[in-house]
Protein backbone atom coordinates (compact mmCIF):
# COMPACT_ATOMS: atom_id res chain seq x y z
CA UNK A 1 0.00 0.00 0.00
CA UNK A 2 1.34 3.43 -0.95
CA UNK A 3 -0.19 6.65 0.30
CA UNK A 4 -1.46 9.29 -2.13
CA UNK A 5 0.78 12.33 -1.81
CA UNK A 6 0.87 13.73 -5.34
CA UNK A 7 4.33 14.28 -6.79
CA UNK A 8 5.91 13.09 -3.54
CA UNK A 9 4.37 9.68 -4.08
CA UNK A 10 5.65 9.62 -7.65
CA UNK A 11 9.16 10.19 -6.31
CA UNK A 12 8.65 7.48 -3.71
CA UNK A 13 7.66 4.90 -6.30
CA UNK A 14 10.61 5.75 -8.55
CA UNK A 15 13.07 5.70 -5.67
CA UNK A 16 11.68 2.46 -4.28
CA UNK A 17 11.91 0.76 -7.68
CA UNK A 18 15.51 1.89 -8.08
CA UNK A 19 16.47 0.78 -4.57
CA UNK A 20 14.93 -2.66 -4.98
CA UNK A 21 16.47 -3.83 -8.22
CA UNK A 22 18.01 -7.30 -8.21
CA UNK A 23 17.39 -10.21 -5.86
CA UNK A 24 16.31 -9.52 -2.27
CA UNK A 25 18.93 -9.99 0.44
CA UNK A 26 16.24 -11.32 2.83
CA UNK A 27 13.15 -13.31 1.87
CA UNK A 28 10.42 -14.33 4.30
CA UNK A 29 8.11 -16.99 2.92
CA UNK A 30 4.95 -18.07 4.78
CA UNK A 31 6.65 -17.53 8.14
CA UNK A 32 4.42 -18.48 11.08
CA UNK A 33 5.00 -18.97 14.79
CA UNK A 34 2.93 -20.78 17.42
CA UNK A 35 3.94 -20.92 21.09
CA UNK A 36 2.82 -23.39 23.73
CA UNK A 37 1.37 -21.84 26.90
CA UNK A 38 -0.48 -22.98 30.01
CA UNK A 39 -3.71 -21.98 28.28
CA UNK A 40 -2.86 -23.92 25.12
CA UNK A 41 -1.27 -23.06 21.81
CA UNK A 42 -0.89 -19.34 21.04
CA UNK A 43 -0.67 -18.29 17.42
CA UNK A 44 1.81 -15.38 17.42
CA UNK A 45 2.32 -14.95 13.66
CA UNK A 46 0.14 -15.67 10.66
CA UNK A 47 1.99 -16.39 7.41
CA UNK A 48 4.31 -13.46 6.68
CA UNK A 49 5.76 -12.93 3.22
CA UNK A 50 8.22 -10.10 2.62
CA UNK A 51 11.18 -9.28 0.38
CA UNK A 52 13.89 -6.93 1.69
CA UNK A 53 16.65 -5.60 -0.53
CA UNK A 54 20.23 -4.68 0.31
CA UNK A 55 20.55 -1.26 1.89
CA UNK A 56 16.86 -0.89 2.71
CA UNK A 57 15.71 0.46 6.06
CA UNK A 58 12.50 -1.35 7.03
CA UNK A 59 10.49 -0.31 10.10
CA UNK A 60 7.88 -2.59 11.67
CA UNK A 61 5.04 -0.99 13.61
CA UNK A 62 2.11 -2.62 15.34
CA UNK A 63 0.37 -3.03 18.70
CA UNK A 64 2.05 -4.76 21.62
CA UNK A 65 2.00 -8.52 21.26
CA UNK A 66 1.53 -8.52 17.49
CA UNK A 67 4.72 -10.49 16.83
CA UNK A 68 7.14 -7.75 15.73
CA UNK A 69 9.89 -8.88 18.08
CA UNK A 70 9.11 -12.53 17.38
CA UNK A 71 9.61 -11.88 13.69
CA UNK A 72 12.95 -10.18 14.35
CA UNK A 73 14.07 -13.12 16.48
CA UNK A 74 13.13 -15.51 13.68
CA UNK A 75 15.14 -13.48 11.14
CA UNK A 76 18.09 -13.63 13.55
CA UNK A 77 17.61 -17.40 13.93
CA UNK A 78 17.33 -16.97 17.69
CA UNK A 79 14.06 -18.88 17.45
CA UNK A 80 12.78 -21.15 14.72
CA UNK A 81 9.55 -20.50 12.81
CA UNK A 82 6.77 -23.04 13.23
CA UNK A 83 6.46 -23.04 9.45
CA UNK A 84 7.93 -21.16 6.52
CA UNK A 85 11.48 -20.06 5.72
CA UNK A 86 13.81 -17.09 6.04
CA UNK A 87 16.67 -16.81 3.57
CA UNK A 88 19.70 -14.52 3.58
CA UNK A 89 21.44 -14.13 0.21
CA UNK A 90 19.43 -17.13 -0.99
CA UNK A 91 20.52 -19.42 1.87
CA UNK A 92 17.99 -20.57 4.45
CA UNK A 93 18.69 -19.23 7.93
CA UNK A 94 18.85 -22.12 10.41
CA UNK A 95 21.36 -20.70 12.91
CA UNK A 96 22.71 -17.27 13.92
CA UNK A 97 25.02 -15.68 11.37
CA UNK A 98 27.92 -13.24 11.71
CA UNK A 99 26.30 -11.36 8.82
CA UNK A 100 23.38 -10.42 11.09
CA UNK A 101 23.76 -8.10 14.07
CA UNK A 102 21.07 -7.74 16.75
CA UNK A 103 20.65 -4.67 18.99
CA UNK A 104 18.20 -4.81 21.90
CA UNK A 105 16.55 -2.05 23.91
CA UNK A 106 19.15 -2.45 26.67
CA UNK A 107 22.78 -1.83 25.62
CA UNK A 108 24.05 -5.05 27.33
CA UNK A 109 27.55 -3.74 28.04
CA UNK A 110 29.81 -5.53 30.50
CA UNK A 111 30.30 -3.05 33.38
CA UNK A 112 33.91 -4.08 34.11
CA UNK A 113 35.05 -3.44 30.53
CA UNK A 114 35.79 -0.08 28.91
CA UNK A 115 34.02 1.05 25.75
CA UNK A 116 36.94 -0.18 23.64
CA UNK A 117 37.04 -3.56 25.38
CA UNK A 118 33.26 -3.98 25.09
CA UNK A 119 33.49 -3.27 21.37
CA UNK A 120 36.38 -5.73 20.99
CA UNK A 121 34.70 -8.49 23.02
CA UNK A 122 33.11 -10.28 20.00
CA UNK A 123 36.56 -10.48 18.41
CA UNK A 124 37.78 -12.34 21.49
CA UNK A 125 34.78 -14.68 21.41
CA UNK A 126 35.28 -15.38 17.70
CA UNK A 127 39.03 -15.91 18.11
CA UNK A 128 39.94 -13.00 15.81
CA UNK A 129 43.34 -11.29 16.14
CA UNK A 130 42.61 -8.33 18.43
CA UNK A 131 45.35 -6.08 17.08
CA UNK A 132 43.98 -6.47 13.56
CA UNK A 133 40.44 -5.59 14.67
CA UNK A 134 41.44 -2.69 16.95
CA UNK A 135 41.92 -0.05 14.20
CA UNK A 136 38.48 -0.83 12.80
CA UNK A 137 37.00 -0.66 16.32
CA UNK A 138 38.57 2.75 16.85
CA UNK A 139 37.19 3.96 13.52
CA UNK A 140 33.65 2.89 14.43
CA UNK A 141 33.90 4.26 18.00
CA UNK A 142 34.89 7.59 16.47
CA UNK A 143 32.06 7.32 13.93
CA UNK A 144 29.40 7.01 16.64
CA UNK A 145 30.81 9.99 18.53
CA UNK A 146 32.69 8.26 21.36
CA UNK A 147 36.26 9.17 20.38
CA UNK A 148 36.92 10.71 23.81
CA UNK A 149 35.30 7.82 25.72
CA UNK A 150 37.22 4.74 24.53
CA UNK A 151 38.58 4.17 28.04
CA UNK A 152 35.36 5.01 29.89
CA UNK A 153 33.29 2.39 31.70
CA UNK A 154 29.54 2.00 31.12
CA UNK A 155 28.74 3.61 34.50
CA UNK A 156 30.48 6.76 33.28
CA UNK A 157 28.28 7.03 30.18
CA UNK A 158 24.78 8.39 29.66
CA UNK A 159 22.08 6.06 28.33
CA UNK A 160 22.51 7.42 24.82
CA UNK A 161 26.27 6.97 24.95
CA UNK A 162 25.84 3.39 26.12
CA UNK A 163 23.61 2.71 23.12
CA UNK A 164 26.24 4.28 20.86
CA UNK A 165 28.81 1.87 22.31
CA UNK A 166 26.43 -1.04 21.73
CA UNK A 167 25.93 0.08 18.12
CA UNK A 168 29.71 0.39 17.64
CA UNK A 169 30.16 -3.17 18.90
CA UNK A 170 27.88 -4.41 16.12
CA UNK A 171 29.18 -2.19 13.33
CA UNK A 172 32.84 -3.09 13.94
CA UNK A 173 32.19 -6.54 12.49
CA UNK A 174 30.47 -5.19 9.36
CA UNK A 175 27.16 -7.07 9.42
CA UNK A 176 25.15 -7.11 6.21
CA UNK A 177 21.93 -6.87 8.22
CA UNK A 178 21.22 -4.98 11.43
CA UNK A 179 18.19 -5.94 13.53
CA UNK A 180 17.04 -3.38 16.10
CA UNK A 181 14.29 -4.13 18.60
CA UNK A 182 13.17 -0.75 20.00
CA UNK A 183 16.80 0.12 20.74
CA UNK A 184 16.09 3.69 21.84
CA UNK A 185 12.79 3.12 23.65
CA UNK A 186 14.26 3.75 27.11
CA UNK A 187 15.92 7.05 26.15
CA UNK A 188 14.53 10.53 26.66
CA UNK A 189 12.95 12.22 23.65
CA UNK A 190 15.90 14.44 22.75
CA UNK A 191 18.50 11.67 23.07
CA UNK A 192 16.27 9.34 21.09
CA UNK A 193 15.97 11.93 18.32
CA UNK A 194 19.76 12.34 18.22
CA UNK A 195 20.24 8.57 18.06
CA UNK A 196 17.73 8.28 15.23
CA UNK A 197 19.65 10.86 13.20
CA UNK A 198 22.92 9.05 13.94
CA UNK A 199 21.49 5.65 13.01
CA UNK A 200 20.03 6.92 9.74
CA UNK A 201 23.36 8.54 8.79
CA UNK A 202 25.46 5.47 9.61
CA UNK A 203 23.09 2.96 7.99
CA UNK A 204 22.98 4.84 4.71
CA UNK A 205 26.70 5.62 4.58
CA UNK A 206 27.60 1.98 5.29
CA UNK A 207 24.89 0.51 3.06
CA UNK A 208 23.60 -1.74 5.85
CA UNK A 209 20.18 -3.37 5.59
CA UNK A 210 18.18 -2.47 8.70
CA UNK A 211 15.07 -4.06 10.23
CA UNK A 212 13.78 -1.78 12.98
CA UNK A 213 10.94 -2.49 15.43
CA UNK A 214 9.16 0.45 17.06
CA UNK A 215 5.81 1.50 18.51
CA UNK A 216 6.45 5.09 17.41
CA UNK A 217 4.80 5.89 14.07
CA UNK A 218 6.70 9.15 13.52
CA UNK A 219 10.00 7.42 14.29
CA UNK A 220 9.20 4.66 11.78
CA UNK A 221 8.36 7.11 9.00
CA UNK A 222 11.36 9.32 9.73
CA UNK A 223 13.85 6.45 9.56
CA UNK A 224 12.46 3.96 7.08
CA UNK A 225 12.33 3.48 3.34
CA UNK A 226 9.26 1.31 3.94
CA UNK A 227 7.01 0.94 6.98
CA UNK A 228 5.55 -2.55 7.49
CA UNK A 229 2.28 -2.29 9.42
CA UNK A 230 1.32 -5.37 11.44
CA UNK A 231 -2.07 -6.41 12.78
CA UNK A 232 -2.94 -7.40 16.37
CA UNK A 233 -2.11 -11.01 17.32
CA UNK A 234 -1.90 -13.23 15.47
CA UNK A 235 0.41 -10.85 13.66
CA UNK A 236 0.26 -10.47 9.92
CA UNK A 237 1.30 -7.76 7.48
CA UNK A 238 -1.63 -5.37 7.13
CA UNK A 239 0.15 -3.20 4.61
CA UNK A 240 3.44 -1.69 3.50
CA UNK A 241 3.80 2.07 3.18
CA UNK A 242 6.49 3.58 0.96
CA UNK A 243 8.21 6.59 2.52
CA UNK A 244 8.85 9.24 -0.13
CA UNK A 245 11.42 11.48 1.55
CA UNK A 246 15.00 11.35 0.31
CA UNK A 247 17.79 10.26 2.67
CA UNK A 248 19.36 11.71 4.72
CA UNK A 249 16.32 13.42 6.22
CA UNK A 250 16.44 16.60 8.28
CA UNK A 251 14.32 16.53 11.41
CA UNK A 252 12.25 19.37 9.90
CA UNK A 253 10.66 16.87 7.49
CA UNK A 254 8.32 15.94 10.36
CA UNK A 255 6.67 19.36 9.98
CA UNK A 256 5.62 18.70 6.38
CA UNK A 257 1.98 17.99 5.63
CA UNK A 258 2.96 14.89 3.63
CA UNK A 259 4.65 13.48 6.74
CA UNK A 260 1.58 14.16 8.88
CA UNK A 261 -0.70 12.59 6.26
CA UNK A 262 1.48 9.50 6.12
CA UNK A 263 1.46 9.15 9.90
CA UNK A 264 -2.35 9.36 9.84
CA UNK A 265 -2.46 6.70 7.10
CA UNK A 266 -0.33 4.32 9.18
CA UNK A 267 -2.43 4.98 12.28
CA UNK A 268 -5.59 4.26 10.29
CA UNK A 269 -4.13 0.97 9.12
CA UNK A 270 -3.36 0.14 12.74
CA UNK A 271 -6.94 0.89 13.72
CA UNK A 272 -5.78 2.98 16.66
CA UNK A 273 -4.09 -0.06 18.24
CA UNK A 274 -0.50 1.23 18.34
Amino acid sequence: MVGQYGSVTDFSQAAATSARQGDPIIQLRSVTKTFASAAGMVRALEPVDLDIHAGEFIAFVGPSGCGKSTLLNIVASLIRPSAGTVTLDGKEMTEPSRDVGFMFQAPVLLPWRTVEKNVLMPAEVMGLPIEEVRPKAHEIIDLVGLRDFRDAYPRQLSGGMQQRASLARLLTYEPKVLLLDEPFGALDEFTREAMNLELARIAKSAGITVLFVTHNIAEAIFLADRVVVMSPRPGRVSGVVEVPFAQPRPIEVMQEQAFTDMAFEVRTMLGGAA
